[in-house]
């Protein structure tokens, strides 16, 4: 029975040679294991890390190269003969692809035994994939000195027609090395809250296993990308379809478990659907991809089926009052904004360790403390991921500033007991408004974006100051209104809030324990005396995130309305979304070479 390992590790992004180091530290921890490992698993682009973009070109090494640069790492770590599966970006034959090497080392014969190379390759939502490499052509199965093994690479595993051909050509075992970001909230048949992409990924390799009588190895990235996370939470699926073992959330982890191939031999006899598929398939495929020559229309066969019987008329069913239960759209689905706050504080908190230690290299984390629940949270965050210590918080009152904002800013200063700065901008926005009109008289809306920006200033100088990055408190009710000041409130490069709406927000800050008398305060920018967001909007927040939910999802207004909302409230939202795009996107730049910045050179932020 073999062992395996899973090691679902955190890649330092586009630095090949650290992720080999890593790897060898891995293996130099699986040398010390007794019982022996057989083999171990990595994720996906585990060399380089997935979002690497245009970065391709500079982080993919052939199949060669890398399993000369394993074995010298397997050699240093001391480790007894072990197989391996790495995912990486591979050189081959002139294009790139997105491959993973399987390769046995440190035996009588070390060599590569197999290189996978992606089929489908998501070029939708988040994912831009076939733009930088290759797509496979094949799917098989390989011989080790285990047993038989295929490997599909992440989205390959999305297609059912990939786990049968892995099983059809005689694997045991399916090897699924992932890059998959975390998306959504869901939750499993345990009823444990998961992110919603692990839910589905474990329903789907469990169908893999099941379906087909297979065990399933499963290993996933772990860290953030550009503000994307990868859970980890790598699993290990037996031919029953049973999830055996279940590696941590957004944790680096090794797990190992024995594998034992008679399971497979039992779940086959109990359910024979890849015996039932050798026979059917020839049969089932036979006149696949057939067509008419002319019209190039499949032929249309007749239908065949039995006449009626017993009698000529249609039965006569009498049709019950009582009402049939209907589930399908336009059925209450709960609350669409409903989040798991533990679950998002343990996602959020480990995206600010990763963005600003280990992919920025900051220690600290400043943040502007305007008194409300953005900023307040934020800080909460900023603590659990950084410690008291390394958090700044920063009020920058103006001589209309509300005093209860002040004061709000400084409770949470003292809750948190995190170092404060407190600079009046009064000063600096009236000596610059005094300069351009007469008494310096501004109407407000400009006035407000004046202060507005000279926070940004203040923030990124006091960031320089003390060597500690800027982290951003803007939610995404207001980024989809546009409700925000252009190049300042949603400047700092790192936002831990900007993907949540401002009623999940609340909801967050309840359970982190923000002070109950900020979270009970109406929202305000507190940019002119008296000012209200909702006031400005006309519009509560609660009805605010749910039409926006609704509409950024494709809904007509029509269909929103229908929702339970008027027509106005939907218009005003909607106004408000379409015409402030501009605000969420970096200037625009006329392209006239070949290389252009954002449209042919392509690089992420984070590397």
């Amino acid at each position: 029975m073999p062992r395996l390992a899973i090691a679902q590790i955190r890649p330092s992004k586009g630095n090949y040679n650290a992720n080999l180091q890593k790897i060898g530290g891995v293996l130099a921890q699986i040398a010390k294991l007794d019982p022996p490992v057989d083999l171990v698993v990595f994720p996906e682009t585990a060399t380089s890390g997935y979002f690497v973009e245009g970065g391709v070109r500079d982080v993919a090494v052939t199949a060669g190269t890398l399993f000369r640069d394993l074995t010298v790492e397997h050699e240093a770590a001391g480790a007894p003969p072990i197989d391996v599966a790495v995912g990486f970006y591979e050189v081959f034959q002139n294009h790139f692809y997105n491959s993973c090497l399987y390769a046995s080392l440190g035996n009588a014969s070390p060599r590569i035994q197999h290189v996978h190379r992606k089929v489908f390759l998501p070029t939708y939502g988040v994912f831009d994939e076939e733009r930088f490499v290759d797509r496979g052509k094949e799917i098989r199965a390989f011989d080790t000195r285990w047993g038989r093994g295929a490997i599909l690479v992440c989205e390959d595993a999305w297609h059912s027609l990939s786990g049968m051909i892995a099983a059809l050509e005689g694997a045991q075992l399916v090897i699924v090395p992932s890059a998959s970001p975390a998306r959504g909230t869901g939750m499993d048949e345990e009823g444990t809250r998961l992110p919603a992409s692990v839910v589905r990924w474990e329903r789907i390799l469990k169908g893999i296993a099941d379906e087909h009588g297979v065990w399933v190895a499963f290993a996933s990235l772990v860290g953030f990308e550009g503000g994307k996370g990868f859970p980890g939470g790598s699993v290990v699926v037996s031919p029953a379809g049973e999830i055996v073992l279940r590696g941590p959330l957004f944790e680096e982890a090794v797990l190992t478990y024995e594998v034992d191939f008679e399971e497979i031999t039992r779940a086959r006899s109990e359910a024979p659907l890849l015996a039932d598929l050798e026979v059917n398939l020839p049969h089932l495929i036979k006149n696949l991809g057939m067509r008419d020559a002319g019209s190039g229309m499949r032929k249309r066969r007749p239908v065949k089926f039995d006449p009626a019987a017993n009698g000529s008329d249609a039965s006569r069913i009498s049709h019950p009052a009582s009402r049939v239960h209907v589930v399908g759209k336009g059925v209450e689905e709960g609350d669409p904004l409903a989040i798991d706050p533990d679950l998002a504080r343990r996602w959020l908190v480990s995206f600010l360790k990763d963005e600003v230690v280990r992919r920025r290299g900051f220690s600290k984390g400043i943040v502007g403390l305007s008194g409300g629940v953005d900023s307040s949270l934020t800080a909460f965050l900023a603590v659990e991921a950084l410690g008291k210590e390394n958090v700044i918080g920063v009020r920058m009152p103006y001589r209309t500033s509300s005093p209860e904002s002040l004061d709000h800013a400084q409770l949470v200063i003292q809750t948190l007991g995190i170092q404060a700065v407190t600079v009046d901008i009064t000063a600096a926005v009236d000596g610059y408004l005094s300069q351009v009109e007469k008494d310096g008289d501004a109407d407000p809306t400009r006035r407000g974006n004046v202060m507005a920006r000279e926070r940004m200033i203040v923030l990124f100088d006091l960031s320089a100051k003390y060597r500690a990055l800027p982290l951003g408190t803007g939610n995404k009710s207001e980024r989809l209104l546009g409700y925000f000041t252009w190049h300042a409130d949603d400047t700092p490069p790192v936002n831990p809030l900007g993907d949540l709406f401002k009623t999940q927000v609340r909801a967050l800050a309840r359970h982190v324990g923000v002070p109950d008398v900020i979270l009970r305060k109406p929202p305000t920018p507190d940019l002119v005396p008296g000012q209200t967001t909702e006031g400005d909007y006309g519009i509560s927040y609660d009805k605010v995130d749910r039409i926006l939910y609704y509409l950024i999802r494709g809904m007509k207004p029509a269909e929103v309305v229908a929702r339970g909302f008027t027509p106005e409230e939907v218009a005003k939202v909607a106004g408000r979304l379409e015409s402030t795009h501009w605000k969420r996107r970096l200037p625009t730049v006329a392209m006239m070479s070949q290389t252009a910045i954002g449209e042919f050179y392509l690089r992420p932020v984070d590397y």
